[in-house]
C-alpha cells in the first residue's frame, strides 16, 4: 500500500528536519497523565477533599490491630456511607472515594477472625460491591450473607434493588445445580419484600418473588394501602408468563382480593381460572350481602357463564330466584331498550334508511330499487342487524297495511334458503326477548315451506341466545325437529340449538347431536352444522367424547367430500372444544396427523390456533410463522388459518402483538419474492398466497392497539392478489377495538376497488366489521359509493349491503367485542361465534354467497350492548353523572393516578366506545363493581352529606 501524502504542507510536523529531534511520545503522555491527576485533585472542593482524606483514614484505621480503633473506624465509615446512599441520585461520594481501597478492604477481610467487627466489615463491603464488584460475582450478596442482620433498607433503595437482582441470579444457579435454597437467603428475600411493599415498589417485590418461585409469600406482605396496585401488576404480568405460572399469578391475586374483601375484583379473576365455577361459588359464599351478590350475577351473566344458584349461595327462595334471573340475563332486553329510549333510537329503520339511495348520484340509485332475490336477501340481513333487539322493524313485524308490507309478504319475496334467513331474522329483531319472540316465531313452525320452518327454528335459537329460562322452551320447541328428513330443517334446528345453548355444556344436547354424528347416513352439510353446534355448546370444555365423534367423521369422509369447501368447518368445530385450553389439545392434535392429507394440515393448524387463542404464547406464534413461510403445493389451504392463528394468539397483550407484527412485516416482504416469479400461476391457483394472509394479520394486530399503523402503510400496499381470507384476519381484532382508524379505512377503500373479486369483497365486508355498531359516517359514505360502483355485480353488492348493516349494528348500540370488564375478560362464547363466522368467510363464494349465508347469524353470540346502565338497590334505572374518557394504563404507578383522560361528563345510561372507561362523577353513590360497564348497582354513600 503506498504511503499517504503529506497534508500538512512544508510547515507540518512531518516535514521537520531529521536533525531536529522530536520529543518522545511516552514522556509526553506521562506528563499529560500527571497534569490530569493534579487537575482532578484540584477540582475537588475543600469539603470533598476533607471527606476523601477522612475516608482514607478510616480505611487505614479499619486495619488497625486495636479492636476499639477498628470498631470506631468501621462505624464512622458505615455512617458516612449510609448518609450518602439513603437517597441515591448519582454515585455517592463515599463510594467514589473508597473505590481504590475496595481490594485492600477485601484482602484484609479475609484475614479477620470471626467477630462482630468482621460482620461490620462485611456490611460495608456489601455496599461497596454495589458499584465496584465484577459483574456476575454477586459479591454484594456474598458479603451481605456474611454480615450483620440489620435493616437493609438503611443502606438505600438502590442497594436493596441490587441485592434483589443478585438473589435472582443466585437462585438460578441453585436451580441449575439442583440445590435447595438456603433458609438465610429466604429470610433476606423476606426483608427485601417487606422493604419494597412499604416503599411503593410493589412491582419489584412481585418480580423478585417470581424469580425465586415463591409468589405465595406475597399474600402476607400486602396491606390495605397497596393490595390494589399489587394485584393490578400481578394480573397484567400473568399475560407474559408461561403456563402454569400465569394461573399461579392469577390465583395469588384472587387470594389477595379475598383477603381484603374486594369480592367483585376477585370474581373477575375467578372467571379466568380453571375450575372457575368453584372459585365463583367461593366468592358468592364469602359475603351475606344480597346486593353484592346481585352485582356478581350481572358480571357472571355478561361473561356468559352457565351456573345455577344453589342453597349455599342463597338460602332464601326469593333471593335465589332473583339471583338466578339475573344470571339467566332475563333483564338484558329491558336494560337495552331503556338505553335505546334514553338515546331516542326506538323508531325502527328500514334498509332504505341505511342505504340512503337519495345521496347516490347516477346509476347506483336505480339499481337499489331493483327487486331481486339477492337484494331482498341482503335487505333481510341489513334489517336484522340494524333493528337487532328492538322488537320492531318495517319488514318482519310491521302490520300488513304498512308501506313495508307484512312479514308474510316479505318472507316470500325471498327464494328457498333466503326464506330461512328471512324467518330467522325475526329472532334477531326480537333478540333477548324470549317471551315475545317465541310467540311470534311459533306460527312459522306450522308452515308448509321447509325453508320457513328451518328459519323459524334458527330464529328461536337466536332469540334465546344468552338468555335462559327454567322452562327451557327453546330445547322443547326445537329438539323434535332434529330427526326430520329434510336437511334444511335439521340444519335450522341444530344450528338454533347451538346458538341458544352456546357455552352451556347441556348434556341432553350432547346425547342427541352425537347420535347424528355417529349416523353414517347423515348428509355432509348436516354433519358439519352438528359439529359446529357441539363446538359452540361445549366451547372450551375439552370434551373427549365429542372430540372423538368429530374425529371419526373426518376420518370417514370420501375424497369427494373432503374437496367440499364446507368440510373446513369440521376442524373449526373440533378446535372450539379446546378454545384457549393450550396443552389440552395435544392428544387430539396427534390424532389429527393421521387424517387425509387434504385436511390434515388445515386441521392441525386450526387446532393449534384455537387452543392457544388469547394466550400470547410466543413459541406457537413462531411455529405458525414457520408454517407461513413454507411453499404451498397445489390445493393446500392451511396458511389461511395459520395467519388467523397468529393474530388470535398474539391478541392477548400488546408487546406480543407488536413482536408478531414485526415478524409479519418481514414475512410479507419474503413472501412477495417467493410468489413474484410465479405470479401468473398465482392468479389461477386455488391455493391462498401467503402475502394476503400476512397483510390482514398486520391489520388485525394493529386493531389490538399495539402499534402505529402509519409505519406500515408504505410496505403493505402491494402483493394482495387473490385474497380469500386476508381481510377476515384483519377484522377479528378490529371488531374488538372498533376504533375506526383513518388509514385503515383508506387502505380498505382502495382495496375494495381491486380487480380481484376476492380481494374487493373481503375489503367491503371488512369495512363493515371495522365499524360494527359505530354508525361511522365515513365508512357509511364509502359503502354508499361502493354500492354505486358495483351496481352490476350481485355478489359485491350483497357484500356492500351486509357491511352497511354491520356498520349500523343495533343502530349504534351494539358491539361485537368478545372482551369486556375493561378488556380484562375474554368471553369464549363471543370469540367462538366470531371464529366460526370468520372461518366460514374464508371461502366467500361457496359459503356466504352460496346457500349457507345464514351462518352470519352466528355473530349474535358476540353481540352485546356497549352500555353503562346504573341501577339502584331495587334494580331500577338510576341516572347519575359519570365521566367517560380514554382509558389510561396505570400499571406499576404509585399513588392514585388518573385512570382516564380527555373525559366528558354524561348522565347514565351512556354508550362506551372502544378504549373508553367510565368513572362515577358524584360521591353520593358507591358502585358495587370496580369497573363501570354493563349493569352496575349503586348504593348510597353513608359518608356523603349534601353541601346545602
Amino acid at each position: 500500500m503506498p504511503p499517504r501524502e503529506d497534508t500538512n504542507g512544508a510547515g507540518g510536523a512531518s516535514s521537520a528536519s531529521p536533525s531536529e529531534p522530536a520529543p518522545p511520545p511516552p514522556q509526553q503522555a506521562k506528563g499529560k497523565g500527571k497534569k490530569k491527576d493534579e487537575k482532578k485533585d484540584d477540582d475537588l472542593s475543600e469539603e470533598d477533599q476533607a471527606l476523601k482524606e477522612k475516608l482514607e483514614l478510616y480505611v487505614v484505621r479499619a486495619q488497625d490491630s486495636d479492636p476499639g480503633v477498628q470498631k470506631l473506624a468501621l462505624e464512622s465509615m458505615r455512617q458516612e456511607i449510609r448518609t450518602a446512599t439513603s437517597s441515591m441520585t448519582s454515585v455517592p461520594k463515599p463510594l467514589k472515594f473508597l473505590r481504590p481501597h475496595y481490594g485492600t478492604l477485601k484482602s484484609y477481610f479475609e484475614t479477620m477472625p470471626d467477630s462482630d467487627l468482621k460482620k461490620y466489615m462485611a456490611d460495608i463491603l456489601s455496599v461497596l460491591a454495589l458499584t465496584m464488584s465484577v459483574e456476575g460475582e454477586r459479591e454484594s450478596l456474598k458479603y451481605r450473607m456474611m454480615g450483620s442482620e440489620g435493616d437493609i433498607g438503611s443502606w438505600g433503595h438502590e442497594y436493596v434493588r441490587n441485592l434483589a437482582g443478585e438473589i435472582a441470579q443466585e437462585f438460578q444457579r441453585l436451580q441449575d445445580d439442583d440445590v435447595p435454597m438456603d433458609k438465610s437467603l429466604m429470610e433476606l428475600v423476606q426483608q427485601i419484600i417487606s422493604f419494597h411493599m412499604k416503599h411503593n415498589a410493589e412491582p419489584e417485590a412481585v418480580d423478585l418473588l417470581m424469580e425465586v418461585e415463591n409468589l405465595d409469600l406475597l399474600v402476607e406482605h400486602v396491606d390495605a394501602t397497596n393490595y390494589k396496585r399489587t394485584c393490578l401488576y400481578l394480573t397484567s404480568s400473568s399475560k407474559y408468563l408461561p403456563a402454569p405460572d400465569d394461573m399461579l399469578a392469577l390465583k395469588i391475586a384472587y387470594e389477595i382480593y379475598l383477603k381484603f374483601g374486594d369480592l367483585a375484583s376477585a370474581l373477575r379473576i375467578a372467571l379466568l381460572l380453571d375450575n372457575k365455577l368453584q372459585y365463583v361459588k367461593q366468592v358468592y359464599t364469602a359475603t351475606d350481602d344480597l346486593l353484592l351478590k346481585k352485582q356478581f350475577s350481572y358480571i357472571v351473566a355478561r361473561h356468559g357463564l352457565s351456573m345455577d344458584i344453589d342453597d349455599e349461595i342463597a338460602a332464601d327462595e326469593n333471593d335465589k330466584e332473583v339471583l338466578q334471573e339475573i344470571v339467566y340475563n332475563t333483564k338484558l332486553s329491558e336494560g337495552y331498550l331503556t338505553l335505546a329510549r334514553d338515546i331516542e333510537v326506538m323508531e325502527p329503520k328500514s334498509p332504505e334508511d341505511i342505504y340512503k339511495v337519495h345521496l347516490i348520484d347516477g346509476r347506483g340509485a336505480t339499481s337499489s330499487s331493483l327487486d331481486s332475490a339477492r337484494q331482498n336477501l341482503a335487505a333481510t340481513f341489513v334489517n336484522a342487524f340494524v333493528n337487532a333487539g328492538f322488537g320492531q322493524d318495517k319488514l318482519m313485524t310491521a302490520p300488513s297495511d304498512s308501506s313495508g308490507g307484512s312479514s308474510g309478504n316479505w318472507l316470500f319475496k325471498n327464494k328457498e334458503h333466503g326464506k330461512a334467513s328471512a324467518a330467522a331474522s325475526l329472532g334477531m329483531i326480537l333478540l333477548w326477548d324470549s317471551d315475545s319472540g317465541l310467540a311470534q316465531l311459533d306460527k312459522y313452525l306450522h308452515s308448509n315451506d321447509t325453508h320457513v320452518v328451518a328459519g323459524a327454528l334458527l330464529g328461536i335459537g337466536i332469540v334465546s341466545c344468552g338468555v335462559k329460562n327454567d322452562c327451557d322452551p327453546a330445547f322443547a320447541l326445537i329438539s323434535e325437529y332434529i330427526g326430520r328428513d329434510e336437511s334444511i330443517i335439521r340444519i335450522g334446528a341444530i344450528l338454533g340449538l347451538g346458538i341458544a345453548y352456546a357455552g352451556s355444556q347441556k348434556e341432553e344436547l350432547q346425547a342427541q347431536l352425537s347420535a347424528i354424528l355417529a349416523d353414517s347416513q347423515t348428509p355432509l352439510e348436516v354433519l358439519v352444522f352438528t359439529a359446529i353446534s357441539l363446538g359452540l355448546v361445549f366451547v372450551g370444555s375439552c370434551n373427549e367424547e365429542i372430540a372423538q365423534s368429530i374425529i371419526f367423521v373426518l376420518m370417514d369422509r370420501s375424497e369427494a367430500e373432503l374437496a367440499e369447501p364446507i368440510i373446513r368447518l369440521l376442524p373449526v368445530a373440533l378446535g372450539l372444544l379446546y378454545l384457549g385450553k393450550q396443552e389440552s389439545v395435544e392428544a387430539t392434535a396427534e390424532v389429527s396427523k393421521t387424517f387425509d392429507e387434504k385436511i390434515r394440515k388445515y386441521c392441525d393448524v386450526t387446532l393449534m390456533s384455537l387452543a392457544y387463542a388469547g394466550t400470547g404464547n410466543v413459541l406457537k406464534v413462531q411455529k405458525l410463522l414457520g408454517i407461513c413461510s413454507e411453499h404451498l403445493d397445489k390445493g393446500e389451504t392451511h396458511q389461511g388459518p395459520a395467519v388467523l392463528g397468529i393474530a388470535l394468539i398474539a391478541m392477548a397483550e400488546e408487546l406480543g402483538a407488536d413482536m408478531a407484527v414485526r415478524s409479519l412485516e418481514r414475512l410479507l416482504q419474503y413472501g412477495e419474492q417467493i410468489f413474484e416469479e410465479q405470479f401468473p400461476l398465482l392468479l389461477a391457483c386455488s391455493a391462498y398466497p401467503i402475502q394476503r394472509y400476512v397483510y390482514m394479520s398486520l391489520f388485525k394486530l394493529y386493531l389490538c392497539g399495539a402499534f402505529e399503523f402509519q409505519q406500515m402503510e408504505g410496505s403493505i400496499s402491494w402483493g394482495l392478489t387473490g385474497s380469500r381470507c386476508a381481510f377476515y384476519t384483519f377484522t377479528l381484532l378490529r371488531t374488538y377495538m372498533q376504533n375506526s382508524h383513518v388509514n385503515v379505512m383508506d387502505t380498505l377503500s382502495r382495496l375494495s376497488h381491486d380487480a380481484d373479486a376476492e380481494v374487493s369483497m373481503a375489503a367491503i365486508i371488512s369495512l363493515g366489521l371495522i365499524g360494527a355498531g359505530t354508525n361511522n359516517a365515513r365508512i357509511a359514505g364509502m359503502l354508499r359509493n361502493l354500492s354505486s360502483y358495483y351496481y352490476k355485480e350481485a355478489g359485491h353488492l350483497f357484500c356492500v349491503r351486509i357491511a352497511q348493516g354491520l356498520a349500523h349494528l343495533g343502530k349504534g348500540l351494539l358491539t361485537l367485542s368478545p372482551y369486556h370488564s375493561d378488556r380484562f375478560l375474554l368471553s369464549p362464547i363471543a370469540l367462538a361465534g366470531l371464529v366460526a363466522v370468520l372461518h366460514a368467510c374464508l371461502d366467500m363464494k361457496s359459503i356466504i354467497l352460496g346457500k349457507y349465508h345464514y351462518m352470519l347469524y352466528i355473530l349474535v353470540l358476540a353481540m352485546q350492548p356497549r352500555m353503562l346502565l346504573t341501577v339502584d338497590q331495587d334494580l331500577k334505572p338510576l341516572s347519575v353523572p359519570v365521566r367517560v374518557g380514554q382509558a389510561v394504563d396505570v400499571v406499576g404507578q404509585a399513588g392514585k393516578p388518573k385512570t382516564i383522560t380527555g373525559f366528558q361528563t354524561h348522565s347514565t345510561p351512556v354508550l362506551l366506545a372502544a378504549g373508553e372507561r367510565a368513572e362515577l362523577a358524584t360521591e353520593k353513590y358507591v358502585p358495587l363493581s370496580p369497573f363501570l360497564e354493563g349493569f352496575v348497582i349503586l348504593k348510597k354513600n353513608p359518608e356523603y352529606h349534601d353541601e346545602d
